[in-house]
């Protein structure tokens, strides 16, 4: 399918790109797995349908004859008629680098994927990535979003918190908390649009670090949280070694220099839900009290516990 419209009840990929390219192989796999694709040749016109068709998920090759993938990655993340929550791909005609991965977080890109992905495995991405769409789609309806992210605010977060608990009470599974803080530079209000930029680049860090089944929020201006299922303490610690690796990486670029000092970490986490005697929103809480007053990890001074002599939990004890 080439230009003409979706089919009734089919997810709706938009595909950029020629077909005798890395586009044409990912609209085959797609069109083959039950989604309807709307492929166009330019970036210019992929700009103009995202606009008008408000597609499920929208794919872009690297390099289009008017304009590089990442620009057209940019320009459809900033655009406020396309919902921030639409997945970005950007394909390559080999397996992407490093590089080349990470270039295409930068701009805005959930994921950079190679000419030869198996055509299973990106369809059940793609649903995934599909689901959270959809639940950050209604999210922004309730408005449990914040605006200039598109991320959870904390009323969002908390009703996470709360669905995410009483799945992990029913199962007796784990459920962790782990709060970051970007300090800046003192000067960094001066910088202005460089500020501005760290936090962005750090919103995307985030998503991209974190796992599909992790909720991702703000809970001030320089402050985030994420929620991860099926995480006990270790894995809380790991999951924060890895959001900071990734955070300080989307900083390193040279160009333009970002004013992150360093980030900080405050977390909680119950490895049985089901016996833990906090509510789950109170992980918040707890999470974010840490990180002011916390008890340092062993290792990693920038890594804070909650302790009982910190901040109480906002609710009682009891079923989520």
């Amino acid at each position: 399918m080439t230009d003409s419209g979706p089919s009734a009840g089919l997810p709706l990929a938009l595909v950029a790109g020629q077909a005798d390219g890395s586009a044409g192989s990912m609209e085959d796999a797609l069109a083959s797995n039950g989604f309807a694709v709307l492929r166009t040749p330019t970036g210019q016109h992929a700009i103009t349908r995202a606009r008008t068709t408000n597609p499920d998920v929208i794919v872009m090759e690297a390099v289009l004859p008017d304009m590089s993938g990442l620009e057209l990655c940019r320009t459809l993340r900033e655009d406020p008629r396309i919902s921030k929550s639409t997945p970005l791909l950007v394909t390559t005609p080999h397996l992407p680098t490093r590089e080349q991965r990470i270039e295409a977080l930068r701009a805005g890109a959930w994921e950079c994927l190679g000419r030869g992905t198996d055509g299973t495995e990106l369809v059940l991405k793609l649903r995934a990535l599909m689901r959270a769409k959809l639940d950050a789609d209604r999210a922004r309806a309730e408005g449990l979003l914040d605006s200039s992210t598109g991320l959870y605010n904390r009323q969002g977060m908390a009703r996470r918190a709360q669905e995410l608990g009483s799945q992990a009470f029913r199962e007796h599974g784990s459920l962790a908390c782990v709060v970051l803080a970007l300090d800046l530079e003192t000067d960094a209000v001066a910088m202005g649009d460089a500020a501005a930029q760290t936090i962005l680049r750090s919103v995307q860090a985030l998503k991209s670090a974190g796992r599909l089944s992790d909720v991702v929020g703000r809970l001030g201006p320089t402050e985030f949280a994420v929620i991860a299922p099926a995480t006990d303490p270790q894995g809380a610690v790991r999951l924060a070694e890895r959001l900071v690796r990734a955070i300080r990486d989307s900083a390193a670029s040279p160009q333009p220099r970002l004013p992150l000092r360093q980030v900080r970490v405050g977390y909680e986490a119950v490895t049985n839900v089901g016996y833990a005697p906090i509510q789950p929103a109170d992980l918040l809480v707890r999470a974010s009290a840490a990180l002011r007053r916390g008890t340092a990890v062993a290792g990693s001074s920038w890594i804070r516990r909650y302790d009982e002599g910190t901040t109480p939990p906002s609710t009682g004890p009891g079923q989520p």
